[in-house]
């Protein structure tokens, strides 16, 4: 099993896809406050479905909480800043992947905190900004589960 957080998310669709894909990938999901809306929002329900209920999700103060949580984890952020290809790293159980807010990605204060070769991105096609959150994070969790030869998957 491996961790997801959303660094202050802003967007509730975008929980509520990566909620339901939590699920679907074996990963726990982590919010790190302040949240842009509840989780009661009508959208986060609507792009989770029902999977809220079988979501592994906890909600944290600040990203230190999170952390001290998760101290056997290894931290990786993803950012269009970062430079390792996600493919790179060998991923093990318990690694954590960290994704900024929607509008603003993760602050410098939290990317530089983190070893260079855990700064993580995605390629892009030159001259664009960044992938949508849920988008970046289907990726990166099925990167994750594919190293880990999709533990627990039916087919």
């Amino acid at each position: 099993m491996f961790n997801i957080i959303l660094y202050e998310p802003e967007i509730p669709p975008n929980t509520g896809n990566v909620m339901r894909l939590s699920v679907n990938v074996g990963a726990r999901l982590h919010l790190i406050e302040p949240l842009g809306f509840t989780l009661n929002d009508r959208l986060l329900r609507r792009a989770g479905l029902d999977y809220r209920e079988w979501a592994e999700v906890q909600v944290h103060q600040s990203l230190n909480a999170c952390l001290a949580q998760l101290t056997t984890s290894r931290l990786f952020a993803v950012s269009t800043k970062g430079e390792t290809a996600y493919t790179v790293p060998r991923y093990q159980s318990g690694d954590a992947l960290l994704f900024g807010p929607e509008t603003r990605g993760l602050p410098a204060t939290v990317l530089t905190a983190v070893p260079t070769e855990q700064r993580i991105y995605l390629p892009m096609m030159p001259n664009n900004r960044s992938l949508n959150l849920s988008n970046a994070v289907a990726v990166l969790a099925f990167e994750v589960w594919r190293q880990f030869e999709f533990a627990g998957a039916t087919r």
